[in-house]
């Protein structure tokens, strides 16, 4: 599948709690995982050819910290429910 060029032929809803729970377990996984053995070395890497990018695993690490953040904003922001029930019986 070839990458988009823009937006404008996707569509979707909101995500839930429950997905934006689950985006942030994956990107717990993936911190842990860089985190683990060493991982976290200055080793850059990147894709080779025209207009390569090149990173480093800090700089992936700050990436998923910021993501999460992020993440973390919008499951606060959900509305909320309280729901009461009296009994009058």
């Amino acid at each position: 599948m070839t990458d988009l060029n823009d937006l404008s032929s996707v569509s979707g809803d909101d995500l839930n709690e429950s997905q934006i729970k689950g985006i942030l377990a994956q990107i717990d996984l993936d911190i842990t995982n860089l985190l683990r053995d060493g991982k976290l070395s200055a080793l850059k890497y990147g894709l080779h050819g025209e207009g390569g990018v090149m990173t480093d695993r800090a700089a992936n690490l700050k990436a998923l910290l910021e993501a999460r953040k992020h993440y973390e904003n919008i499951l606060q922001d959900l509305p909320g429910w309280e729901i009461s029930q009296q009994d009058n019986s």
